[in-house]
């Protein structure tokens, strides 16, 4: 009698494809911020060449000075969108990797539950309680793994809120200061 094998062979394909799904979601995060910063040296050093224009084409020491601090204040709103992108492509990238657990804790439970239920069809008499006790503790234990999947999920949207609310305060912050230094 030769032992049957499929079973192991299935659990290492499972694996493989796991693993190339987070090779995959990795990669393309990557690829998404690698590009995303070309485009952001490339805007970077024509604004560069734009603002050291205008800064030669200032007439007298008032205009310099205001247009350096206009210079400023774009710059700034530039690294604020900046920093906004890289969270938000970052965001993407943990959700991508979110969802992939997500997906593999629901097969792991389902796995779980169908062997709960053929090792029950064969268990001795009396160990109804026992089967039943392990299937109970499943589903509490599922039922937890979603809870703090959703947790987790309301903490990501507060830290989200909570990280655009604090760029726009401190964009409006600077831009009320520079007003004030003009004034002043």
């Amino acid at each position: 009698m030769t032992p049957n094998t499929q079973p192991l062979a299935d659990i290492a394909n499972q694996q493989l494809e796991t693993a190339m799904r987070i090779a995959k979601i990795a990669l393309d995060g990557a690829e998404r911020m690698m590009k995303f910063q070309l485009e952001a040296a490339k805007q970077a050093v024509e604004d560069a060449a734009k603002s050291s224009a205008q800064l030669a084409e200032a007439k007298d020491l008032p205009s310099a000075l205001a247009l350096r601090t206009k210079l400023s204040e774009h710059s700034l709103e530039s690294v604020m969108g900046l920093s906004r992108t890289v969270y938000e492509l970052a965001t993407q990238t943990q959700a991508e990797f979110t969802k992939l657990a997500e997906e593999q804790a629901g097969a792991l439970n389902k796995t779980f539950m169908a062997n709960i239920e053929k090792v029950s069809k064969s268990a001795p008499a009396g160990s109804d309680v026992l089967m039943s006790s392990m299937k109970s503790s499943m589903a509490a234990t599922a039922a937890a793994v979603e809870s703090l999947t959703k947790a987790s999920k309301q903490v990501a949207e507060f830290a989200d809120t909570s990280l655009k609310a604090a760029t726009t305060a401190t964009a409006d912050a600077v831009k009320n200061a520079t007003k004030a230094g003009k004034q002043g």
